[in-house]
């Protein structure tokens, strides 16, 4: 176990982490703000899925949830459709031009972190994401245990990058 220090020095660069969040958020186009960009992101990465478990996965309520589904509806970037097993529920699907959002989106938080991280090693950037991750995994964010079907699995080659 680490030393308490080393803790309250983690605290301080996760906090921190913020300024790199709004770095992020200062890149995306106007129309897709970072709400929206989550949404798509979620849909891309964990298929089609009901709004409850859309807010489940922003770990959001579900009324800021219908929020940012109306906006990325609205621009043709999702679709809703009945549920099949419940025809009081929607389906959200992510429509081609979603994707193409989605790939611009990907295409400028790439070139962001290529930009300020140059100096980095292949190596470093990898110990960087296999550390987010093990540290996501360890406090328990949902999104790391959800389960996929094999026609949602994507490889690392093909999985965007969306703010």
């Amino acid at each position: 176990m680490a030393e308490r220090s080393g803790y309250e020095e983690l605290a301080r660069q996760v906090s921190a982490v913020g300024a790199v969040k709004r770095s992020l958020a200062r890149i995306l186009p106007a129309e897709c703000p970072s709400g929206s960009a989550a949404v798509l992101a979620l849909v891309d990465r964990y298929g089609q899925m009901r709004m409850s478990r859309l807010a489940e996965l922003l770990a959001v309520d579900m009324s800021v949830t219908s929020r940012h589904v109306a906006h990325v509806v609205e621009r043709g970037w999702i679709e809703r459709s009945p549920d099949p097993d419940d025809r009081r529920s929607r389906i959200l699907r992510l429509t081609p031009t979603g994707e193409d959002m989605l790939d611009d989106l990907s295409r400028r938080t790439t070139d962001m972190f290529a930009h300020y991280l140059k100096d980095w090693s292949d190596e470093e950037v990898g110990q960087l994401n296999a550390l987010l991750a093990r540290l996501r995994e360890s406090v328990g964010d949902c999104r790391a245990h959800a389960t996929r079907t094999p026609a949602q699995t994507r490889t690392p080659a093909q999985t965007r990058t969306p703010a």
